[in-house]
């Protein structure tokens, strides 16, 4: 049996683990690199291998750094299953095609600009300036339906004509609804064939919704040999789901090897019992100054854990009542998503909010915006209130236009309650107001550069480590110690390499065999 390690190898995103036997090959996640828009291009484009080679895939979970390239693998001849938890199968069916609709739209975006920009080029003799103006603004208007729709047709007309290099979308929207009738979704703690003489069992992550560890059990020449991948591993005493899975059934307790994530391999998370109190403080003292809140969030996850502290907050009356938006048509789905799956939440959940007939993620004060006029509203709201917005990185959706109305003022604060990976425009902003934050913010703002113009941060900039989705350095070591697995060797993944590599020295020195590979390296378990 071999292990090859594919995506999320020394860096967070693109988790992507390949098990091989003599008769099967079963991939564990398949999921999309984020950061610099051209680097991450360039490797979501490519497999690295043949998806008709493929037997089944194994889904840890829904966010897009897990599942996200899933469409290349039936676009492109996978013809197996994907297994899942039920939950993750259904925030999927509305995840992987609003992924497809941002490609598709980031695609006609950068032909649009490609066309605007050799339109005018071809015109760049005139020489008086009104009349340049004014081919401008032609060139724009035959490209464009209306101020913000692009004209796909006449951008492709100008593509044909001048045999133009176009940009393609890594997949499409249909593709990605192809995808979703591949899945097949499982409960927790029932063994399923995946292979031949190849068996996964899921238990409960306790990262999302859905969210699963997978333990891989295959007999190969009479030889039993045992994978777990943890996927990613949640914190523990969290509100809504359930802790990590520690109590094992007996049959899969003996390990292998563990493939486990180290996204906060040496860092400590706020405790838990401190994330209502900093987001009251952090709200209060917003509202105070008169200004609003803006909250860049994972559609998935984040944004209903969030909405489940306010509905808190706002039933006790410790904060100000101030309105609460969603401006995220995927966090709006998704959130449907949660109220669909309550069987999934923890005991105190159901006995604060269900008990009691409420809904944890619905309260008066709070608005699902849905159409871009509504966003574009808000936008010049001025009176106090709270927006969360996707995507959760600023990498991309309407969180980057609530940015650039409200990151100028220092009334406002940009909350960050996740990970932000490197080389994204939320690491920017967290890392250059931070560091305005300590210099007293004395001096002039740091700049910023988002939709291709320079803004000022002189907005607030707060983290909240508590809110992250992610077990910090003690809770991966909780999972290692104290569940009842016997772990023989541990491969490390999902994290940056400063991270991965001091959680690898925490473990070697507690008495762990701990590996820590490299992209595309191999493992054998039979030596």
């Amino acid at each position: 049996m071999h292990i090859t390690f594919y995506g999320a190898v020394r860096e967070v995103t693109g988790s992507m683990h390949l098990i091989t036997t003599n008769q099967d090959k079963i991939l564990l996640d398949c999921g999309m690199f984020q950061g610099r828009r051209k680097d991450s291009d360039r490797k979501n484009r490519i497999l690295p291998f043949d998806p008709g080679m493929l037997t089944n895939v194994i889904l840890s979970h829904a966010h897009i750094d897990h599942s996200g390239r899933l469409p290349l693998l039936t676009k492109n001849g996978f013809a197996g299953r994907i297994i899942t938890t039920r939950a993750t199968a259904d925030a999927c069916e509305y995840l992987l095609p609003d992924s497809a609709h941002i490609q598709e739209s980031d695609a006609n975006y950068l032909n649009y600009k490609m066309a605007r920009g050799l339109l005018s080029k071809l015109k760049s003799g005139v020489k008086k300036a009104n009349d340049r103006d004014d081919n401008i603004k032609a060139i724009k208007k035959m490209l464009k339906k209306g101020k913000h729709n692009l004209n796909i047709e006449a951008i492709t007309e100008v593509a044909n004509e001048y045999h133009m290099e176009t940009v393609e979308p890594i997949y499409t929207i249909a593709e990605a609804n192809q995808t979703l009738s591949s899945f097949d979704g499982i409960p927790y703690g029932e063994p399923i064939p995946v292979g031949k003489d190849i068996t996964t069992t899921l238990y409960d992550a306790g990262h999302i919704l859905g969210s699963a560890i997978s333990i891989n059990k295959a007999t190969i020449n009479g030889r039993r040999f045992t994978v777990c991948f943890t996927g990613d591993i949640g914190r523990f005493d969290k509100p809504i789901l359930e802790d990590p899975t520690l109590d094992f059934a007996e049959e899969d307790r003996d390990i292998d090897l563990l493939i486990m994530e180290s996204t906060y391999g040496d860092r400590l998370h706020e405790p838990v019992v401190d994330m209502g109190p900093g987001l009251k403080k952090v709200l209060i003292e917003t509202v105070d100054r008169g200004g609003s809140l803006l909250i860049p969030s994972f559609a998935f996850g984040r944004t209903q854990e969030i909405l489940y502290y306010l509905h808190e907050l706002y039933d006790a009356n410790e904060v100000p009542r101030i309105p609460v938006y969603v401006d995220s048509p995927l966090a709006t789905r998704i959130t449907k998503v949660f109220g669909e799956h309550p069987e999934m939440y923890d005991q105190a959940t159901h006995a604060e909010f269900l008990q009691n007939g409420e809904n944890p993620f619905m309260f008066n004060q709070l608005h699902f915006t849905s159409s871009v006029e509504e966003s574009m509203a808000l936008n010049r709201e001025k009176k106090p209130h709270i927006v969360i917005s996707a995507s959760g990185m600023c990498e991309a959706g309407r969180i980057l236009h609530h940015l650039r109305y409200k990151m100028h003022n220092a009334k406002n604060t940009i909350l960050v309650v996740g990970y932000m990976a490197a080389h994204t425009l939320g690491r920017r902003i967290l890392e250059q107001g931070q560091l305005y934050e300590s210099s007293g913010r004395t001096g002039v703002p740091p700049r910023l550069r988002l939709m291709n113009k320079e803004y000022p941060l002189a907005a607030h900039v707060v983290k909240l480590g508590g809110f992250s989705a992610h077990g910090d350095k003690n809770e991966m070591l909780r999972f290692v110690e104290k569940s009842n697995l016997n772990i023989k060797k541990i491969a490390l993944v999902h994290g940056d390499e400063d991270q991965t590599l001091a959680f690898a020295d925490t473990l070697k020195r507690k008495g762990h065999d701990v590996f820590v590979p490299k992209k595309g390296e191999t493992l054998d378990l039979r030596t």
